[in-house]
């Protein structure tokens, strides 16, 4: 029974839409039908898609001139780059040669300073040798002369020693032969006196 009723309001509304169909409406005071309306509708909505298309077109044709313009730029940045990349190349390689002829230039110096280093050390170790030679005379020359002022004092201290040792002998001689004289003496005045009492 609902199946009924389901068909019979179907039927009832397929014979509404036809009954709008043939239906007028006044809009602004214009006779118009269900139909010229949609027809009118559809007009409009296709005036507006063609518009709101051409406006994505305007879009993208804009995009796409900006993007040509971008493009332009990129390219004129690009050929200032590879104009500074080129000279930047040229100044390296520049610099590299540059760099080349100091290493050259130092590695030419190194070797001279190693040279003047091993003259100086060769004449260092000659000079060395030299002065080795004048210490060892030196010290050879003092210990001769040492030996000879050793020698000398000794000699001079032996005759020193012996000279006094002769003058004190000779002195001691002297006194005694001058203590016995003096004695002889006293003795004779002595015996004199005690020989002849009266005489004094």
């Amino acid at each position: 029974m609902a199946d009924k009723d389901l068909g019979q309001e179907l039927e009832n509304m397929e014979e509404g839409i036809e009954n709008l169909k043939n239906k007028e409406f006044r809009i602004f005071g214009i006779k118009v039908t269900f139909m010229t309306v949609s027809a009118l509708v559809a007009v409009l909505g296709s005036v507006l898609g063609a518009l709101y298309g051409g406006f994505l077109m305007y879009q993208k044709v804009e995009q796409a001139i900006e993007f040509v313009d971008q493009q332009e730029e990129y390219q004129e940045l690009m050929a200032s780059y590879d104009q500074r990349m080129q000279i930047i190349e040229t100044k390296l390689e520049e610099a590299v040669d540059y760099i080349r002829d100091i290493k050259g230039d130092l590695r030419d110096d190194i070797l001279s300073i190693e040279k003047t280093a091993d003259r100086v050390e060769d004449e260092v170790r000659k000079v060395e040798g030299e002065v080795r030679d004048i210490v060892q005379n030196a010290e050879e020359r003092f210990e001769n002369k040492r030996d000879a002022l050793q020698n000398d004092y000794d000699e001079k201290a032996n005759r020193l020693s012996e000279s006094n040792q002769s003058r004190m002998d000779d002195l001691e001689d002297k006194v005694e032969r001058e203590l016995k004289d003096l004695e002889d003496r006293i003795s004779k005045k002595l015996q004199r006196a005690l020989d002849n009492p009266l005489a004094n």
